[in-house]
């Protein structure tokens, strides 16, 4: 009841917070587990929102996390419907000994015009075909707003929510905020973001080299629009990651990803 009433408390703030935030939808990417995002924390935007000319809208993706010597691999597909619902699913196949993991989740931009807030879930199978296999799952809300910072745009995230582990009787709450801002637009021609995110929960709670069960993670890197070089694919979203995963901890590692988005009508 009490991390109920937290939940309630924390989509009033958010919501309210809509009405004294200016709103502006920049370039989206996909987060490790398939939402629309940064790198661990989802954003409160959906791959083709009503901001865009597509009501209808698919994202596929693909990260590889290096860590320690060895990787994992995370393919991961997103649907947009009605520009304000997004479903998304992603596989997360880890290296021996660890047991894949397979997560799928879903969110809901409410209709606020301030800026982005969206309330959302996701369910995760840990060790898949294993004996130790585990459910979890996540509800969180998340708003997204945007600013400017050292004189070029940028949008803040912040997600608030509770993790749920089969098992586990714990109660602690989520918390992650993130920020995405235009690197030096003039030279890059608007096509570079600077991705920063941290949070005390990650893209899943079996996360490979993303770990924050001890002190929290932080993730940072470089997202770029592929899709402004070729012209031929300016109705599409294209978009490269080149990010460092963990940066604060002595085991971080390094991730690299590719988003391809297709507006359907």
């Amino acid at each position: 009841m009490k991390c109920y009433k937290i939940f309630c408390a924390a989509l009033f703030i958010a919501v309210w917070a809509a009405g004294v935030l200016p709103a502006q939808s920049t370039f989206k990417g996909m987060s490790l587990n398939g939402a629309t995002g940064l790198y661990s924390i989802p954003t409160a935007r959906i791959g083709w929102e009503r901001s865009s000319f597509a009501e209808f809208g698919l994202n596929f993706g693909y990260h590889t996390i290096i860590s320690e010597g060895r990787a994992n691999h995370l393919p991961k597909f997103s649907a947009s419907l009605f520009n304000m619902m997004e479903v998304h699913a992603a596989f997360d196949i880890q290296p021996d000994p660890r047991a894949n993991d397979f997560i799928a989740g879903m969110k809901f931009q409410l209709p606020v015009t301030m800026t982005a807030v969206a309330i959302g879930g996701n369910f995760q199978v840990i060790n898949m075909g294993e004996s130790s296999r585990t459910n979890a799952g996540q509800i969180y809300i998340a708003v997204t707003y945007f600013g400017q910072m050292f004189n070029t745009l940028a949008e803040t995230t912040v997600v608030l929510g509770r993790s749920f582990i089969e098992g586990d009787l714990n109660s602690n709450i989520d918390f992650g905020v993130g920020l995405d801002l235009l690197l030096l637009p003039r030279l890059f021609d608007n096509m570079v973001h600077w991705i920063t995110d941290f949070a005390i929960f990650s893209y899943s709670v079996d996360a490979f080299g993303t770990d924050a069960w001890h002190r929290g993670v932080l993730n940072t890197g470089l997202r770029i629009n592929l899709a402004s070089v070729v012209p031929a694919l300016s109705f599409f979203r294209f978009a490269a990651d080149v990010l460092l995963t963990d940066a604060f901890d002595e085991n971080r590692g390094f991730a690299v990803g590719l988003t391809f988005g297709v507006p359907l009508m």
